[in-house]
């Protein structure tokens, strides 16, 4: 089968402010957040705060870093895509990537094992039921 007309020039404009690129976010982080993910980052994180704010809000980075990742960011720069369209009216405190490296450049093993932990105590509660 063959088209009977010539094919003309396609092109699509997805400038609207309101559009959300990454839909799914929206259910990851509500998990996130009913099974305490910033609140055991809270507890269990603690990283010096210096001048530069580099270990303040630590819940915050944490959940952007995970959403960023949901979405496909494989780099700082990536993280990026969370302020992209309608994202910043559908979530609260999305972190800049300019506020996101310095704060993984902070990390020492230590607070990797703190992490660690938050996954730790995470896990059990994502497997034990749905919210």
């Amino acid at each position: 089968m063959q088209s009977s007309r010539a094919a003309t020039a396609v092109s699509a404009r997805f400038d609207d402010p309101n559009l959300v690129a990454y839909g799914g976010l929206e259910p990851v982080v509500r998990l996130a957040e009913w099974y305490g993910l910033p609140a055991l980052t809270e507890q269990l994180v603690r990283l010096p705060v210096s001048k530069d704010g580099t270990g303040a809000f630590p819940a915050a980075k944490v959940i952007s870093l995970v959403s960023g990742m949901v979405a496909g960011a494989d780099s700082i720069d990536d993280m990026g895509r969370l302020r992209h369209g309608g994202l910043p009216r559908l979530f609260a405190g999305v972190q800049a990537p300019s506020t996101l490296g310095p704060f993984l450049r902070s990390f020492t093993h230590g607070h990797v094992k703190q992490l660690h932990a938050v996954a730790r105590r995470l896990s059990p509660r994502l497997a034990s039921c749905p919210p």
